[in-house]
């Protein structure tokens, strides 16, 4: 049976993906908090801000999850095709 290779992440890329992360929430909290308007609006906008960022999250998750699950079923089937061949090799001999 074959072993997978396991992608690693470049930790250029990492650190690309996390400043962007926390860019992108601290602008968009310092544009909430200047916005003139009343202090409910604010606060709407910020819990807005806050489960679209779990959300976010919540939905990469899955999606990574879903795309590992289906990954490790190709595995299984495949070590099982493998296993099937060589027994017929064994029958044949």
């Amino acid at each position: 049976m074959s072993t997978v290779n396991q992608q690693k992440e470049n930790p250029a890329w990492v650190l690309q993906t996390w400043a962007s992360f926390v860019l992108s929430i601290s602008l968009t909290t310092l544009g909430i908090v200047n916005l003139p308007a009343d202090n409910w609006i604010k606060g709407f906008m910020g819990m807005g801000l806050a489960f679209s960022v779990g959300s976010t999250f919540t939905l990469a998750k899955t999606t990574r999850d879903a795309y590992e699950s289906k990954k490790l079923t190709s595995r299984i089937e495949e070590a099982k095709v493998e296993k099937l061949l060589s027994q017929h090799d064994l029958s044949l001999k």
